[in-house]
């Protein structure tokens, strides 16, 4: 397979790993919190921005990987 393809699908699944892993997190600090002040489990602005965040590093690094397979092993 290509280096780039390769790298490409690399960091396609570990930014998809990582998007999941934090929105795993944050929604369960956002749940203990909710439990603990007794009100309705919502996002705030800051979980929602740092979402926001990894959703686009997300999506950088299948670009990354597949520039560093392609430098690497090119």
């Amino acid at each position: 397979m290509n280096p780039v393809v390769q790298g490409a699908l690399i960091g396609l699944g570990v930014g998809v790993a990582l998007v999941v892993l934090e929105y795993l997190l944050i929604n369960q600090a956002v749940n203990e919190r909710a439990k603990k002040l007794n009100r309705k489990a919502t996002f705030d602005v800051t979980e929602r921005r740092r979402m926001a965040s990894i959703m686009r590093f997300a999506l950088v690094l299948p670009i990354g990987f597949a520039a560093a397979f392609w430098f690497i092993w090119g």
